[in-house]
């Protein structure tokens, strides 16, 4: 299982919306890969969020067979649209959550989970817009671009051990154009420091964006497109990366492409 496929899971699972088969290998994967529990947590607080934060109000009448229906007509990508949408079922207060059979094989979870995740926002009342939930529910942007590197034909990576005892990996795709460093064992720098992502491509440094390790872990972003044989290297800056737009310390990560 990717991270993205955890991500999925992580999502349904903070929902109450896995199945028996399902919720056994989120609790597998999480257990194979304690680092991404941080994903978990982040789901498991956007329905604490939606479900204690707001004063209940009583739901219109109709919003029970409306958002059934909305989720027994999501287009279902290798599977089948439920046939009993009244199995699942809505509470009418906040803490209720939106239950059910687990999701065909091949179901797309994550439009499935927008749909209660919308559904559980109407039902807490006004204070928290959909579009809101839909955010904080969807993955970072570098979650999204290491599956696309990891899917793509000529996908790479490189592996170096780091002077913390920790591991820096570079993943990169020349046919996506993106690069994605995935490390563990970081330093907490602090709130005065970050971490700042570097492509040197000959002799010029070419800054890449900045990242904070959340728990000495971070899965990070180059934020410019990548070129052939550029080496992906980190300093430590000051917050918000370095003013002058070149490195101001030696790196603490370097890793070759070619």
């Amino acid at each position: 299982m990717n991270e993205q496929e955890f991500a999925e899971l992580a999502a349904a699972h903070a929902l109450g919306a896995l199945g028996e088969t399902d919720e056994r290998r989120f609790a597998e994967a999480l257990a194979e890969h304690p680092e991404w529990q941080a994903i978990a947590d982040d789901d498991h607080d956007t329905v604490a969020i939606l479900a204690g934060g707001l004063a209940p109000v009583a739901p219109p009448q109709a919003l029970r067979s409306t958002l059934l229906q909305q989720i027994a007509s999501l287009p279902q990508d290798g599977g089948t649209t439920p046939t009993h949408p009244d199995d699942a079922a809505v509470g009418d207060d906040a803490g209720s959550r939106a239950t059910g059979a687990s999701a065909p094989a091949g179901a797309p979870w994550r439009r499935r989970i927008f749909a209660l995740a919308a559904g559980l926002a109407l039902i807490v009342g006004a204070g928290v817009a959909t579009t809101t939930v839909v955010s904080r529910l969807q993955r970072p942007a570098s979650v999204v671009a290491l599956d696309e590197i990891r899917s793509a034909p000529d996908a790479e990576q490189v592996e170096v051990q780091l002077e913390s005892g920790g591991t820096a990996t570079a993943h990169w795709s020349g046919a996506v154009g993106k690069a994605v460093l995935v490390a563990s064992g970081l330093d907490d720098l602090g709130a005065d420091k970050s971490y700042e992502l570097w492509f040197v491509r000959g002799e010029q440094p070419i800054a890449a964006g900045v990242f904070d390790a959340d728990g000495g872990t971070a899965t990070a972003l180059l934020d410019v497109p990548m070129h052939a044989g550029d080496v992906i290297a980190v300093t430590v800056e000051q917050a918000g990366g370095s003013p002058s737009g070149l490195p101001t310390t030696d790196p603490i990560i370097v890793i070759p492409t070619a």
